[in-house]
């Protein structure tokens, strides 16, 4: 049985590469796009419900425009759904990633100057020139120290995912303005350089090796409970965005076992090491 949410096919149309696996009224190849607003909403159907986001910046390929609506599967993750036409713009090739909670483009090499937009961890823009303080983008000015090139990745999840702490928590958010569990986990590897799973079951089914229940726990492990993941910054402590607190905020692992359990959603499910 394929997952919706990784096969790029809504019956009407079909990758190109999965001509004679699938069923579609027309199978295609595609059209390179990135995201063109500071966060949109990837969509189950066409004004549905809302599975992730995406920053901008970010690759996509679309696979059909149909009244206002794209039918895309994005570049980082794999991960299919509907956005916005409107949010797209075109292909390009970002240089740099914000590297910062979050940031702002301004109009001109001033942070007394307009700002153009707002900016959330990992969005990627193009470096076109290098000022004093700023670098100049497609977006507008940026400060240097905000910015970081795509080719120098994080060296520790753990530290990108505490650069979140307090950010609300939000179901399928992707940004400094809100955020969920396996969004705050999937940003803290992506900026570290590995292909991580967009959605707490496909992180816990696809990503990293079970780490023994007798072993003891390192940074950057990952706990996953029904339909709920976290990483740990220590052998005790964890930081996750979780609908209890409404906020990314740190605890205690044996305390959130407990807690976790008395409201329902039972024991732990795994524990995860990325090597």
């Amino acid at each position: 049985m394929t997952d919706r949410r990784l096969t790029p096919a809504n019956g009407r149309v079909a990758a190109a590469h999965l001509t004679g696996s699938i069923t579609a009224d027309a199978f295609v190849v595609g059209e390179a796009a990135s995201v063109a607003q500071s966060v949109v909403d990837l969509c189950a159907a066409p004004a549905g419900k809302r599975d992730r986001q995406l920053l901008m910046g970010a690759a996509v390929t679309v696979y059909e425009r149909r009244e206002g609506w794209a039918f895309v599967q994005s570049k980082r993750d794999g991960y299919v759904g509907y956005l916005r036409e409107a949010a797209l713009g075109a292909d390009r090739a970002p240089t740099h990633r914000v590297a910062t909670l979050a940031t702002h483009a301004y109009d001109t090499e001033s942070f007394k100057s307009a700002d153009l937009v707002h900016l959330s961890f990992g969005s990627q823009v193009t470096v076109v020139d290098e000022r004093h303080k700023m670098f100049e983008t497609n977006l507008g000015f940026i400060p240097k120290k905000h910015l970081r090139p795509l080719g120098q990745p994080f060296s520790d999840p753990a530290t990108v995912a505490q650069l979140f702490f307090g950010t609300p928590y939000l179901w399928g958010g992707n940004s400094a303005v809100g955020i969920d569990c396996s969004g705050l986990v999937q940003a803290g590897y992506l900026a570290c350089g590995h292909v991580c799973p967009a959605d707490s079951d496909l992180q816990r089914d696809g990503f990293g090796t079970d780490v023994a229940a007798d072993s003891p726990l390192q940074r950057g492990d990952l706990i996953f409970w029904k339909g709920h993941v976290a990483m740990m910054v220590d052998a005790e402590t964890m930081i996750h965005a979780n609908a209890h607190h409404m906020a990314v905020v740190y605890e205690g692992l044996a305390q959130a076992t407990l807690r976790i359990k008395a409201q329902g959603d039972g024991d732990i499910l795994a524990r995860k090491r990325l090597a």
